[in-house]
């Protein structure tokens, strides 16, 4: 079937996730973070993602802004940092990431192709649409479509049944792309065609399904998405 409908992730797949700690680090008062940003950025999205995984495991569901604050909790106490100002600082940056460069003009691309552009996310609706309407991407998504409405995190199928419910779309019309090799994996096991953006050249995660394709970056998925 040919692709009808492009759907992505949001955080590390459009939206940068290590811009928060990264943009704190460069602000005057802030020296504590240096050279650890890095790490803490790192810490704070994979205790994130745990976070998720646990509570959708034990069916304890909470928005994502709560899992966002208790994994910078934990980054920054790992990292030994206590500072109540810093930390502020840095969730409110994270309401604000910036997007990929490559973002805005693919996107752009994709809805003059004619698909239906989408997000789905963890994020809760107010976060994302703070991400959307910081990376000025609103005129080029159809929807954003977030996990708050089913209550249960990513890779739950009822996320991705999302999709096919919003679009009215079978499940091999979607191309799905995500920067999480879970994430993208779990999709191809629910039957989308997938896209893993795997910027950091990682391995393939041991999991029963692999992604249909493997990408560094997000500037072919047009050309991508017009050859499925």
């Amino acid at each position: 079937m040919t692709i009808t409908t492009c759907v992505f992730d949001a955080y590390g797949t459009l939206f940068d996730v290590t811009a928060a700690a990264r943009e704190a680090a460069a602000e005057p008062g802030n020296e504590a973070l240096k050279g650890i940003w890095p790490k803490l950025a790192n810490d704070w999205r994979l205790k994130q993602l745990q976070y998720t995984w646990l509570r959708a495991v034990t069916g304890d569901h909470t928005d994502f802004w709560e899992v966002t604050q208790n994994g910078l909790d934990w980054a920054m106490e790992a990292a030994g940092l206590s500072d109540a100002a810093l930390r502020e600082r840095l969730l409110a940056l994270y309401w604000e990431l910036s997007a990929y460069p490559e973002v805005p003009e693919m996107l752009a691309r994709l809805k003059a192709a004619g698909m239906n552009t989408a997000i789905l996310s963890n994020g809760s609706p107010d976060m994302l649409d703070g991400a959307v309407q910081s990376a000025g991407v609103g005129d080029v998504l159809d929807d954003v479509l977030s996990v708050e409405s089913v209550g249960v995190f990513k890779p739950h199928a009822s996320v991705y049944d999302l999709v096919g419910k919003r679009f009215g779309c079978a499940k091999d019309q979607v191309l799905f792309v995500s920067s999480n090799g879970w994430d993208a994996g779990a999709a191809t096991g629910y039957g989308f065609i997938t896209a893993w953006v795997n910027r950091a050249g990682e391995p393939v995660d041991r999991l029963p399904w692999v992604p249909a394709h493997i990408l560094s970056d997000l500037t072919t998925i047009p050309e991508l998405a017009s050859r499925v």
